[in-house]
């Protein structure tokens, strides 16, 4: 099998991760790989356009934004002319399918190109333009597309990679005008990208904290920018120095008319007296290294796209990204659904347009509406109190937990009260009551305003647990940490019967860069520590002109290989040493040979990535020293511990939105247990099916204490995938 690639529509942070991975995955199969250059443009040029990919054309370009192979408009392709003239050029160069990244545009592109493929081919025999047996001996043509826009509004995924590139540019940017505007008690307008799709400004406005956002999907009545104003003014009467508006371009008024800046602007001119600024982002969201997240999912798309066309079943589809998993879509179903949402809104029924979206963007824009309240819905209520704390060590995210329970139990009525450093805090009585504007501020920071600490409770700090539970009238508790803290919560379960000031409802939340906890794939903080590995990694190989070298790179992650595999493929690692690998002084000496190959095909530079808990016996020091021992000569050997920066820095929008969402699962769950009189205690957390609630047992069996981490690691599907992609060149295997 032959198999075209191509970019086509407005580039997206990611394409070049899929290009690699496509190439590679397909070469490691026997298959051939043309680069299409300029989007369907190219396809319908063919001669120069058309490129032969080797295993090294793909090399290099993994950190690079945009697309190596370009894209461009092409109104020649939209005629039928141009279209038979593509499929002519297609032919001639023996491609048997297509693998098309992009967004509805380009897909439905390819979908049409896909139904007139075979009246094409004999209006081309019947005019001696293609042999005659291409036409009569035609195998069905393959289409395969991924989607890659910054907008994420395709039908089949529950993420377009370049949408978190784009949102953690949003979120950057936004984060920055606030310090200013908290200085100068300004307002400032941002005008976000998405087209019709209101998601880049909704979840932008959820994870900056911002005051108030306006969309495509929801419906303006006449009166919204009154009640804009009311709320703003509001928020200014409580304590709020500044305020931060977002806005998607696709945004309308009640009669369909764009919503303008301006417009904005002069509502709040003349109905608060503030003369607010505009900051419009524009094509900045588009550009820039693609994020982590990106290069992951782009990678695993790029490769489930290959395995659905060494498939049989020739139906043309989307890979997507549904419940983390790669899933296919039939492309007509991809293209019909996605472009209903946009007939709902062209036609005014927005509620139908919004449950298009899907539940969490209902459920985002409902709790957004809650967050940006400058008070509190309801008077605290006769309901005792609910206890937040976060146990050690941090993980970025925490705050945004922190700030949900918050706000959205007290806008429920229900008093809440912080724990000061743990459960040492919840032992000794520190505690103080919140109030809803001492959270105004906590979306953007990281660790966790709380404060955590490692801490085992003795036998004497339980009793005083207890009756700080009993003294301070709390009847539910909600906990945000790592494994240690979820020890700690199993603890105050099994002394219930001791103590009965115990049996109150609890839920664990699960934040760690670790990434190693029961009852989820994924923890709050994880993604942050990940893309400042990247962003270390991505530094560190820009030294690629110096002489052969190798890098060992060791990330955080104790027995737990999430950082050590995800940060592998985000970087393009030559390898990756995992816990999870059992590493042995006869593999770490293959790997060597396999390091050794790669600088004698003509590699400059090397990364190999190792988790702290690669190995009892070997660390970084012995693994350098064996490389350079084993090396021959060929390369030298650098290692790099980045330690407590994976930690560090501000969460990244991911890790926001992730908090947020978990957050607001857990303080859900929480009350109606509360009210129930239930005494569960459970775990908050994200599944393949979406989020769950696991009760805390059953997670904690989940668990191998021996090593520390869980039994089944989703991520560990990934592993040959990171193999494949690091090979030397196609068909080499490491020995086993």
């Amino acid at each position: 099998m032959r198999i075209g690639i191509i970019t086509s529509g407005g580039d997206a942070p990611g394409m070049n991760a899929v290009i690699r991975a496509v190439t590679r995955c397909a070469l490691d199969k026997g298959m051939e790989v043309v680069g299409i250059h300029e989007g369907w443009q190219g396809v319908f040029m063919g001669g120069k356009y058309f490129e032969p990919f080797n295993w090294r054309s793909a090399g290099g370009i993994l950190q690079a934004g945009g697309t190596v192979l370009g894209t461009a408009r092409s109104d020649a392709f939209r005629a039928v002319e141009g279209r038979r003239q593509a499929v002519r050029n297609l032919v001639e160069a023996g491609i048997d399918g297509l693998v098309v990244i992009g967004g509805d545009g380009s897909l439905t592109g390819a979908l049409i190109l896909h139904e007139e493929w075979q009246d094409h081919l004999d209006a081309l025999a019947a005019a001696n333009a293609i042999p005659p047996e291409k036409a009569t001996n035609a195998q069905p043509f393959r289409i395969v597309g991924l989607p890659g826009s910054i907008d994420n509004d395709l039908y089949g995924t529950d993420m377009s990679h370049g949408a978190d590139t784009a949102l953690n540019t949003i979120v950057q940017a936004v984060d920055k005008l606030t310090s200013t505007a908290d200085s100068h008690q300004r307002t400032f307008i941002v005008e976000v990208m998405g087209r019709r799709c209101g998601y880049l400004a909704l979840m932008g406005a959820v994870a900056t904290g911002a005051d108030w956002v306006l969309i495509p999907e929801e419906e303006m009545d006449t009166r919204w920018h009154i009640r804009m104003a009311d709320a703003l003014k509001r928020g200014r009467a409580a304590g709020r120095r500044h305020d931060i508006l977002l806005f998607a371009e696709g945004a309308r008024h009640n009669d369909g008319l764009p919503i303008r800046a301006e417009t904005i602007q002069e509502v709040l001119r003349a109905r608060t007296g503030v003369e607010a600024r505009v900051t419009v982002l524009g094509h900045v969201q588009r550009g820039g290294s693609p994020s982590a997240f990106d290069r992951v999912l782009a990678s695993r798309l790029g490769a489930a796209a290959v395995e659905y066309l060494a498939e049989p079943d020739t139906t043309p589809v989307m890979i997507g990204l549904i419940y983390n998993r790669p899933a296919a879509t039939p492309l007509s179903e991809v293209i019909s659904k996605s472009q209903a949402v946009n007939t709902e809104i062209e036609q005014g029924q927005f509620e139908h347009a919004l449950e298009l979206r899907g539940r969490s963007f209902m459920d985002a824009l409902n709790l957004l509406k809650t967050l940006s309240r400058a008070e509190p819905r309801e008077e605290i209520g006769e309901r005792g109190r609910i206890a937040m704390l976060t146990g050690g060590p941090d993980a970025p995210g925490m705050n945004a937990v922190l700030r949900t329970v918050l706000r959205y139990a007290m806008n429920e009525g229900q008093d809440v009260v912080g724990v000061r450093y743990g459960f040492a805090g919840l032992a000794r009585e520190d505690i103080w009551d919140l109030q809803w504007m001492d959270v105004q501020s906590w979306m953007t920071q990281g660790g966790s305003e709380l404060g955590a600490v490692r801490h085992v409770l003795t036998a004497q700090e339980i009793a005083q647990v207890a009756e700080t539970i009993r003294k301070w009238d709390i009847r539910g508790l909600i906990v945000v940490g790592g494994l240690d803290t979820y020890k700690e919560v199993t603890k105050l379960v099994a002394a219930r019967a001791q103590y009965p000031e115990l049996s109150i409802p609890m839920i664990c939340v699960p934040a760690t860069i670790d990434n190693n906890l029961p009852g989820t794939e994924i923890c709050i903080g994880a993604d942050t520590a990940l893309n400042n590995i990247t962003d270390a990694v991505d530094k560190i190989k820009y030294t690629a002109g110096a002489a052969h070298r190798a890098y060992i790179v060791e990330v955080m992650g104790r027995e737990c290989g999430y950082l050590g595999l995800s940060s592998g493929i985000a970087t393009g690692a030559e390898m990756e040493l995992l816990p999870e690998d059992q590493l042995t002084l006869e593999s770490l000496v293959q790997d060597v040979n396999r390091l050794r190959e790669g600088f004698e095909r003509g590699k400059k530079l090397s990364i190999v990535v190792m988790s702290e808990g690669a190995s009892p016996y070997y660390d970084a020091t012995f693994v350098r020293r064996v490389m350079e021992a084993e090396g021959g000569g060929s390369f030298d050997v650098r290692t790099v511990i980045l330690g407590h920066l994976q930690r560090g820095g501000v969460p990244t929008a991911f890790d926001r939105i992730q908090g947020t969402r978990l957050g607001l699962w857990a303080v859900r769950r929480l009350m109606e247990d509360i009210e129930a009189r239930r005494t569960d205690a459970n775990v908050v957390g994200i599944h393949g099916r979406g989020v769950e609630i696991t009760p805390l047992a059953d997670a904690m069996a989940q668990m191998d204490w021996s090593t520390g981490r869980p039994k089944e690691e989703a991520f560990m599907a990934w592993r040959h995938l990171a193999d494949t992609l690091a090979k030397p060149g196609p068909g080499w295997a490491r020995e086993c």
